[in-house]
């Protein structure tokens, strides 16, 4: 597996966020991606859609299933990531980067204290994939 980005946060739904002020970019771990296989379809809300810490905000379709996608923090779109429509690959290429999904203005900071670091996530990882 890839290394971890060191500069993320991460939740147990296998999402990443990347934090700056109160404003989250939202995507899936690489992790995920690999789980999922060759991505169909990502279904995202509008821009300005609120959203809540771990309800689902849209969801993936894979050749392995369909997935909901699970908010890591609670706050408003302000982004979503277009280039998605044009090309999903590069959520399996490029998931801590280009295949980012949504950027989020969050509302509740403390939020930020239930997700994981990077060397929490891969621990969590290893314990799921012992199960």
């Amino acid at each position: 597996m890839i290394g971890l980005p060191d500069d993320l946060l991460y939740s147990r739904e296998h999402m990443w966020t990347r934090i700056e002020g109160s404003v989250a970019t939202i995507g899936i771990t690489d992790y995920a991606q690999e789980e999922l296989g060759e991505i169909y379809s990502v279904e995202l809300p509008d821009i300005d859609t609120y959203i809540e810490q771990d309800e689902p905000f849209g969801t993936i379709e894979s050749s392995k299933t369909i997935l909901e996608l699970i908010s890591p923090v609670s706050g408003d779109i302000i982004n979503i990531n277009e280039d998605l429509s044009d090309d999903l690959g590069i959520i399996n290429s490029d998931p801590y980067n280009t295949g980012w999904m949504i950027v989020v203005e969050m509302n509740n900071l403390s939020e930020l204290d239930t997700l994981l670091d990077s060397m929490e996530y891969s621990d969590f990882i290893e314990e799921e994939g012992d199960a």
